[in-house]
């Protein structure tokens, strides 16, 4: 009786993608506006910093997960 059928999620990681540029843009314009750029600046490096520490931490956990036989 049930002929509903189930599809597939729809992919959302470029509209993910274009929100965080949104988001880091007005919050990084509305931190120069309250201390300044040199605070935005800042702020954008450190932003910059973690996620290449990210691209790393992800590496490691891979590596880690291959040596124990498993494929991530």
């Amino acid at each position: 009786m049930d002929d509903h059928t189930i599809g597939t999620a729809p992919n959302y990681t470029s509209a993910c993608i274009v929100m965080f540029g949104v988001n880091i843009t007005w919050i990084l314009v509305a931190i120069w506006a309250i201390w300044g750029l040199i605070a935005a600046v800042l702020l954008a490096l450190g932003v910059n910093h973690l996620i290449a520490r990210c691209k790393v931490w992800a590496a490691e956990r891979q590596a880690a997960s291959i040596r124990r036989g498993k494929q991530v």
